[in-house]
């Protein structure tokens, strides 16, 4: 049993080297003040204050954290009424058509989603741009939400709902005081995952953009095209810490809707 348990951690340990070997590859040479990732000569900042320096670089960062906040909040509000109405459905037939549906969006290829609002907006008129990225987004983001939310949904027990319709709560008031607390781990995780495909997402939004609106995973795709410069592995190295903030943000407030109050509330 020790052995392997010694094994699995191999095991665990390797796919983690390679999963973060090139990340990391990739920052260490962000910091190289040579051309190249092939010799590194001196520590410098230079390539990061390219970043910063470049105003349209700023810009495309701008448009990329707008629209990824807009999506995930939008993505996040259906989402959570959407969960609400799958869970309370009393037609089984149909909840459980809604529940594949949405497992089927959230496997889909990314090309295939892509080209198929590339489609629509083509044939709706839709121009290209801001507007057509943010509807993608909400749209791949809602079965994200959806998902997060429907376990905490789940294990809530309908005795509490009972027990404030007793006491004479409206519907709406059981929304606000019973149903939101009680699923806001749930919201915060749909939340955060939105935002966090939304950032790094490259496939859906290279399809959907146009009119000189741009995000930075297409922005990095273009310039790599162009010709690989360190410039490149400063701007991934910021963007793979932003996302391991958000990541560790998710982790402390998923830890507080642990705490005593919720198991409290359990009882």
């Amino acid at each position: 049993m020790e052995r392997t348990s010694k094994t699995a951690k191999l095991y665990l340990a390797l796919i983690f080297i390679i999963l973060y070997a090139p990340i990391l590859y990739l920052i260490f040479y962000s910091f190289n003040s040579g051309g190249s990732m092939s010799n590194f000569e001196s520590f410098t900042w230079e390539h990061y204050g390219a970043v910063f320096s470049d105003t349209r670089l700023i810009m495309i960062l701008i448009n990329t954290v707008i629209v990824a906040l807009l999506s995930a909040l939008l993505a996040t509000i259906i989402g959570v009424f959407g969960s609400l109405g799958i869970v309370y459905m009393r037609n089984k037939s149909i909840r459980n058509s809604l529940l594949s549906l949405n497992n089927v969006l959230i496997v889909s290829p990314d090309v295939v989603i892509g080209a198929s609002f590339l489609i629509l907006f083509t044939m709706i008129g839709v121009k290209l741009g801001f507007a057509s990225v943010l509807i993608s987004h909400i749209a791949f983001s809602i079965p994200i939400v959806v998902l997060m939310v429907l376990p905490k949904l789940q294990e809530m027990n309908s005795s509490l709902i009972d027990a404030a319709a007793d006491l004479g709560a409206t519907k709406g008031e059981i929304l606000r005081r019973v149903i939101i607390p009680f699923i806001k781990p749930g919201i915060f995780a749909g939340f955060f995952m939105a935002l966090t495909y939304s950032l790094d997402d490259f496939a859906v939004t290279f399809f959907v953009t146009g009119n000189g609106f741009s995000t930075l995973s297409v922005e990095i795709y273009s310039m790599a095209r162009a010709g690989i410069t360190l410039t490149i592995n400063a701007l991934s190295g910021i963007i793979f810490i932003v996302t391991l903030l958000l990541v560790v943000g998710y982790y402390f407030i998923s830890q507080r809707g642990k705490s005593p109050v919720g198991m409290g509330v359990r009882k």
